[in-house]
């Protein structure tokens, strides 16, 4: 874990600096993320050279073993021919290879401890690695929102010092005169319209009138003319009286 933890606290330093650098949000999350990954490639490395190593151990530690049993074989046969002085020649060596392979077992123990720590730290980080490959595509997400949103909001608060909404305004104003004059004509159209009606009911109720008073004089004179004709008539018959 220590590893793991050397290789998270730099990345936090190279967070830090990109993030005081003012740098792109989403460019130092895949950075970041690109370099958790090779930290991981460099550890896997690590692991398999490691293993490789404790390979190459076991197969010496055996090869060590087996020729301190070769040479207690031939001190066994050299001691049977009755060649005392050869059989301890032969033990000598047997000796100087059991302890290169004593020794060879101590140390693949300690490879082993070594390859199993590393496997451990290589598992965590491609946990770490998981998790943060969802945390990145989550963040990479709300740094792409929160720049829309930004750039939104920095784009409505412009507008009212722009020219558009000054030629927005200035159509708008247009169209109210527009209207404006649309009202006024239709208001003149049907005032004149409206007197000219009113006119014509004039004339009429004059002319009415004027036949009221036709028929009136008319009646008039029938009436006098009636009444002279009476009082002419009226005329012999006392002459004759």
């Amino acid at each position: 874990m220590e590893l793991i933890k050397r290789i998270l606290r730099v990345i936090r330093a190279n967070l830090n600096s990109l993030v005081a650098s003012a740098e792109d949000p989403e460019k130092i999350l895949e950075k970041a993320f690109m370099e958790m990954q090779e930290n991981l490639l460099q550890l896997r490395s690590g692991v398999a050279g490691a293993i490789a190593t404790q390979k190459r151990t076991e197969r010496q530690a055996a090869a060590a073993q087996g020729q301190a049993e070769e040479w207690y074989r031939r001190a066994q046969l050299a001691l049977q021919q009755g060649n005392e002085a050869l059989a301890r020649e032969a033990l000598t060596k047997r000796q100087a290879y059991k302890e290169t392979a004593t020794a060879l077992s101590n140390q693949i123990e300690q490879q082993s401890n070594v390859v199993v720590k590393l496997k451990q730290d290589m598992r965590s980080l491609e946990l770490k690695i998981t998790e943060v490959r969802t945390k990145k595509d989550m963040y990479i997400a709300r740094a792409r929102s929160a720049e829309a949103s930004y750039r939104l909001q920095e784009t409505l608060s412009g507008v009212s010092a722009t020219t558009g909404l000054a030629a927005f305004e200035r159509m708008e104003e247009k169209v109210l005169q527009i209207e404006a004059k649309s009202e006024a004509i239709a208001q003149v159209g049907s005032d004149d319209l409206q007197q000219r009606f009113t006119s014509l009911e004039s004339t009429n109720n004059i002319d009415a009138e004027l036949a009221t008073m036709k028929n009136q004089v008319i009646n008039q004179g029938s009436h006098l003319q009636e009444g002279s004709q009476s009082s002419q008539q009226q005329l012999p018959n006392t002459q004759d009286r």
